[in-house]
């Protein structure tokens, strides 16, 4: 496999109330929070920057569908489409379609224990 996770995206994972687990990591472990958990920036062995998500959901969130686990882990790759090929001619499970935003594409698949996988390929350039 040519194509390969680069680094950990972010970290996601069901609570019973989100706001309260924010606040107690900001207060506790003095994490910077938002509306969507907290970002960790770094830098790349290049110098340009990178980041890791750490977001709690709620209990009922449909988000790590169809998995029923109470996590779901995002894996920075490089060459996403490439990657999905490789997969797809592996039978690696693809859930749904490759998605665009801004700051890079996300695409998911099921692991051989049924958790879901977000698989990202970053612009790390668009958070400069």
């Amino acid at each position: 496999m040519k194509n390969k996770v680069t680094g950990i995206g972010g970290v996601f994972f069901k609570v019973d109330n989100p706001e309260k687990t924010k606040e107690w990591y900001k207060k506790h472990l003095g994490f910077n929070t938002d509306d969507w958990g907290c970002t960790f920036w770094w830098l790349n062995k290049d110098g340009s920057n990178g980041s890791t998500q750490w977001s709690p959901f709620p209990k009922n969130t449909n988000h790590f569908k169809p998995s029923e686990k109470e996590f779901m882990i995002n894996y920075r790759v490089e060459n996403l489409e490439n990657l999905l090929e490789e997969l797809k001619a592996s039978n690696v499970t693809i859930v749904g379609k490759v998605e665009e935003y801004d700051y890079g594409k996300f695409a998911w698949i099921l692991d051989n224990d049924g958790n879901k996988i977000e698989l990202w390929e970053p612009k790390d350039d668009a958070f400069l």
